[in-house]
């Protein structure tokens, strides 16, 4: 670490952001750490707390904290999870939102969020490649299924981290997603509510575990059964044959969405785990998959994200475009997106 030290603003720095007059001559140090010295009041200008924003002055003396040595922030650089260029340029292809605290990132079907039962390529090992300017990588504060499409936010600093976990854990966040089921549900729209408990898989490792649904009534008597409510409203139906329906977890369990609407009769198209892989109604509901020109993956999509913004606390309406597979179903029904508001579950949505 180096010496605090006291730097005289000169000519070159008339009138440049402090930050960015740092940079120039600490070029090792990131975005991340400047903002944490100045909130700190670490970093000074001429005796005064600043904002990393503030204009400077020729003659201005600014007091800067000990900082890590060049070597020793080039070494722990190296030390970062290796991601090669194909997916560092999907990765930051896929950002759709980013500030100085979170990354909004559309999700691709397929691709896991975290690591386990064989994961080898997720979105936090690829996350270094989103550090951009600050020291770190960004941190997971929620998740989606590998198969599921859609919103993903990650913070940028722990104060973000922080009052997004706060949101979620309080739900004051408005998540809605789009899928396409089988079927088509009845009434066209509603709550349901049940117990989901965790089955272990067959395979190696617990591999092939899914979530049972329990009722209500005897919730209490299965062990690590949870409440889960989720709201459903029909957008368009095909014929009786499928339905493109908003959904919104109440709650936040595993595979809630899908273990739902597989209960009412209507699976998520694609999902042969909670439904079937047949294209026939058994008599329990349609078997999750249409046939013909419609893909066989997860129709299952985290379309649109409100929420307020943890630092700033202004409100974010955040939507991500549809998967090719999903957008090709959409052309193949005749469904236009503008169909659906953006919160189809406000009361003067329509």
């Amino acid at each position: 670490m180096t010496r605090v030290q006291t730097l005289k603003v000169d000519d070159d720095g008339i009138d440049q952001r402090l930050d960015r007059w740092l940079r120039k001559r600490f070029p090792h140090v990131g975005q991340g750490m400047i903002e944490r010295a100045c909130r700190k009041g670490e970093i000074r200008v001429d005796g005064k707390r600043v904002k990393t924003s503030a204009r400077l002055e020729e003659g201005q003396m600014v007091r800067v904290p000990p900082l890590p040595d060049a070597a020793v922030q080039a070494e722990a650089k190296a030390r970062r999870p290796n991601v090669s260029d194909s997916d560092a340029k999907m990765i930051r292809g896929a950002v759709i939102f980013k500030d100085d605290h979170i990354i909004a990132l559309n999700k691709p079907p397929g691709l896991a969020v975290q690591g386990g039962s064989g994961q080898t390529r997720h979105v936090d090992g690829l996350s270094a490649a989103l550090a951009f300017e600050l020291d770190s990588p960004p941190k997971l504060v929620h998740r989606l299924d590998k198969d599921t499409s859609g919103l993903l936010i990650l913070a940028r600093t722990g104060r973000a981290a922080a009052g997004l976990a706060k949101a979620f854990q309080s739900r004051e966040t408005k998540k809605i997603y789009w899928a396409v089921v089988a079927g088509v549900p009845r009434p066209s729209e509603g709550t349901v509510q049940t117990g989901l408990v965790k089955a272990p898989g067959h395979g190696p490792h617990g591999a092939g575990e899914k979530m049972v649904s329990v009722h209500p009534s005897e919730i209490g008597d299965v062990p690590g059964a949870k409440r889960a409510t989720s709201d459903y409203k029909l957008i368009s139906a095909a014929a009786r044959r499928a339905a493109w329906v908003a959904l919104s977890p109440i709650t936040g369990r595993t595979h809630q969405l899908r273990v739902h609407m597989a209960e009412i009769g209507t699976p998520i198209v694609g999902d042969g785990k909670y439904g079937t892989n047949s294209q026939t109604n058994e008599g329990d509901g349609w078997g999750a998959q249409l046939g013909g020109d419609i893909s066989r993956k997860l129709h299952l999509h985290a379309r649109t994200l409100i929420l307020k913004h943890p630092v700033t606390g202004k409100i974010l309406t955040l939507t991500a475009a549809l998967p090719e597979h999903m957008a090709r179903t959409w052309t193949f029904f005749g469904w236009q997106e503008s169909e659906a508001a953006t919160n189809p579950f406000e009361e003067d949505a329509y």
